[in-house]
């Protein structure tokens, strides 16, 4: 997996450069900078094999930078994005290995992945036996690490437990008495610092065997884990979300991919008390990602799949009115009445049995709507 970091003024422009170099599948995007200023003081601090820089940015050239980022690690790679071919050409010719005129399109990107990929492997400053394995962790429903699609096996829960704590807090330092006071908040301090480093001694064990040396690393009393390529479902979501484009035919899938990876909520039969926040807010996210697909399909007349979406999120949201009430005009907008009917219904029973109230004023004039329709089929008749 090739480490990249982005520096580019333009938001937007960021924003779609970072969606496109994660669709190759190749590159992990470790850092986003708007200011160049401030990628020149923090990218020392990161560990990465190329920068996609923007050629024209205030305070700072991408020239300037890229001479700077030279000068600092000649082995980074350089890639100028800009919308004027001249200053591209000329960029390239001095300090790059390739360069992508705005906007960015996935053919272009691909064959820059590919000439970085290649060009890696020629000067085997990162040889193909010194890449690490494939690692895929799944954190939706139950917390999951494969090596090469084998599970991993750990020596004991706890072990398996921080390394789950790691991956949520990816990239943050975590304090030391942090760390024991949420892992273990009923043990004595002296006693949880003895089992805390013991389990950080078993996690690096299991890394380093599965190609991930010097993962995890202790500074100014705060743990940190490095990982230079994983696949990672919740990660994924999070940084969809934080960079939802505009859905498009050559970016939808991308986000039926990434749907489909939910099934179930984030660590949800783990029981880790630390991780109820973070699973309220991936199914806030997930509910988002459907609203969204929902309002895609409803725009592009494809009736089948804006149903799919409509169910799911009343799958995760049972208790919505308003995913119900959108879920029963569907049904009526398609001729479907009995699908209306029978969505009131089960909402109507869930709500009185689990919470002991009505559906609101607003789905029970859209379900008497649907009782005042007519429909083609044979009348059906109205518990």
């Amino acid at each position: 997996m090739i480490r990249a970091i982005i520096v580019d003024d333009e938001p937007l422009a960021l924003q779609h450069m970072k969606l496109k170099l994660i669709e190759t599948g190749h590159v992990e995007v470790i850092q986003t900078f708007f200011n160049p200023l401030a990628a020149l003081e923090e990218m020392k601090k990161l560990d990465f094999h190329v920068a996609f820089l923007d050629i024209e940015m205030p305070g700072l050239s991408g020239l300037d930078l890229a001479e700077y980022i030279q000068e600092w690690n000649p082995s980074i790679y350089i890639v100028f994005a800009t919308a004027y071919r001249d200053y591209a050409i000329q960029a390239f010719e001095l300090h790059s290995i390739d360069y992508v005129l705005k906007p960015i399109i996935k053919d272009r990107i691909d064959k820059t992945i590919t000439r970085i990929r290649d060009h890696i492997l020629l000067t085997a400053e990162l040889p193909v036996q010194e890449i690490p394995p494939s690692l895929r962790i799944e954190c939706f429903r139950e917390f999951a690490v494969y090596h090469q699609n084998e599970p991993i096996k750990w020596k004991t829960a706890k072990v398996k437990e921080l390394f789950a704590f790691f991956i949520m807090n990816y990239n943050s330092p975590i304090n030391r008495d942090s760390l024991i006071d949420t892992l273990w908040p009923e043990t004595d301090y002296q006693k949880a610092k003895i089992q805390l480093h013991t389990s950080i001694s078993h996690l690096r064990k299991t890394l380093n065997a599965l190609g991930y040396p010097n993962a995890i690393t202790f500074s100014n009393q705060s743990y940190s884990l490095q990982l230079p390529a994983f696949q990672c479902d919740a990660h994924e979501l999070e940084q969809l979300v934080d960079d939802m484009p505009k859905l498009e035919e050559n970016n939808v899938q991308v986000v039926e991919r990434i749907i489909q990876q939910y099934q179930g909520d984030f660590l949800e039969l783990n029981s880790y008390d630390w991780s109820i926040t973070k699973a309220q807010e991936l199914r806030l996210s997930i509910l988002q990602l459907l609203q969204t697909m929902v309002h895609y399909f409803s725009n592009h007349h494809e009736p089948h799949k804006k149903q799919h979406y409509l169910q799911r999120m009343c799958q995760l949201n049972p208790y919505s009115e308003d995913g119900v009430r959108q879920l029963m005009q569907h049904y009526i907008d398609i001729g479907n009445r009995a699908g209306a009917l029978a969505a009131y219904h089960d909402l109507k029973s869930l709500l009185m049995e689990d919470l002991g109230i009505l559906p609101d004023a607003l789905t029970n004039e859209l379900y008497e709507t649907v009782l005042r329709s007519h429909s083609n089929s044979s009348p059906q008749k109205v518990q």
